[in-house]
């Protein structure tokens, strides 16, 4: 509006505005004059178009693409050799190993042909999870009693029952240190690499320094370039513990990493091979609940055939540590099972058959001080406690 019509139609609103308010007659006046309004214009926005979901997808399967397949190779053939020219063609670095130098014994899956890790196949596993019914809370008291007596030591105690399928769970998803007891999933992997054609019995092994490992076992101290069969390992593996039949058999059938892709396609989340033996730190680890999974599906039909399943319940039968579990069980139980032993953690897991026909897993593992003869002593008095109330 031009200056000089503004000013006026100000001018003009407040005389209209005065001469309605006021009244000359009466002599009433009103000098107060009510502002002028002004309502805000309206701001009308676009709406913006939203992004179809399938631009979206589109646009994230391009980028997927191009950092699988165009950036890798662009690295390779440009870039680097922009900043790392080299006149020697053939000599490559291997610099996916220098990012994760961990990557070839910790890995236990393939994808896009390099070694990668993967979480346990929980959808479909490949063994069956233990069924619990009615938890076996008396049971469960009479080991916490004994607990008390025993300060120093931290278990951890898992018993299930075949025939009632009731259970007893004290700390049995605490991960502990497996020592020797990792030798059983070694034991099952390797039956399933049979199974499969990749490995049979009979193969013979060459002992070399390259196995040899101290600790349990008197293969360490065997001849160079001796020959054992699979067969013969797998037995010494668990009867005496071998540590160097051990490292033999893994680097059979593929080594830590195969096994532990293995322990993923059972369904197992917390067992773990990380160390070759003898695992003096402790690094490889389980849980009595996982162990006694592995111990119920030794005699799933769909899991292993019936030979492997002889097979191993024979090495199981002769193993000659006698003095943890089963020392606290009663004349004419038999004892299938495997013992682990490091200065930290002392273990042992296995099935046991009572002479009146009861039917059992159990699985202890007592972290104790260094060496400390407390841990056997808990063991055995807390298998006596389980026996008499499995058999009662």
């Amino acid at each position: 509006m031009p200056k000089l019509a503004k000013k006026y139609s100000s001018r003009q609103y407040y005389y209209d505005e005065v001469y309605k308010l006021n009244d000359f007659q009466t002599g009433r006046y009103v000098h107060e004059i009510p502002q002028r309004t002004y309502e805000r214009p309206r701001v009308v926005r676009k709406k913006v178009k939203q992004e179809s979901r399938l631009s979206r997808a589109f646009a994230v399967i391009v980028m997927m693409l191009l950092g699988v397949f165009v950036l890798p190779v662009s690295f390779e053939k440009i870039t680097k050799m922009m900043f790392a020219p080299t006149p020697l063609k053939t000599v490559k670095a291997d610099y996916y190993q220098m990012l994760f130098p961990t990557t070839n014994y910790l890995s236990n899956d393939w994808f896009l042909g390099t070694r990668a890790l993967r979480g346990a196949e929980v959808k479909k596993p490949l063994m069956n999870t233990l069924t619990e019914n009615v938890r076996m809370t008396g049971l469960e008291n009479r080991i916490k009693d004994l607990m008390a007596l025993y300060p120093t030591i931290e278990p951890s105690v898992y018993v299930w029952d075949y025939d009632t399928q009731s259970y007893a769970d004290v700390n049995a998803d605490k991960i502990y240190s497996a020592a020797s007891i990792i030798k059983l999933p070694v034991l099952v992997q390797l039956f399933r690499s049979i199974e499969r054609g990749q490995v049979t019995i009979y193969d013979e092994m060459t002992l070399t320094d390259f196995y040899r490992a101290e600790g349990s076992g008197g293969l360490q101290f065997k001849a160079e370039n001796s020959k054992y069969s699979v067969d013969n390992l797998a037995r010494v593996m668990i009867t005496d513990s071998d540590n160097s039949a051990t490292n033999m058999l893994m680097s059979k059938i593929g080594g830590m990493p195969d096994v532990n892709q293995g322990i993923r396609e059972w369904g197992l989340k917390n067992t773990g091979v990380h160390t070759w033996l003898p695992d003096l730190g402790g690094t490889n680890h389980t849980t009595a609940r996982d162990m006694a999974t592995i111990l119920y599906n030794i005699d799933n039909p769909n899991f292993l055939s019936v030979s492997s399943r002889e097979k191993i319940f024979d090495y199981m039968a002769h193993v000659k540590n006698n003095r943890l579990i089963e020392a606290g069980l009663n004349p004419g139980a038999v004892f299938l099972h495997k013992t682990g032993d490091i200065g930290k953690m002392l273990g042992d897991a296995g099935i046991v058959y009572a002479p009146n026909g009861k039917k059992y897993i159990v699985v202890i593992l007592a972290n104790r001080p260094h060496n400390s003869v407390a841990g056997k002593e808990f063991i055995v008095k807390a298998s006596e406690i389980i026996y008499n109330y499995m058999v009662r």
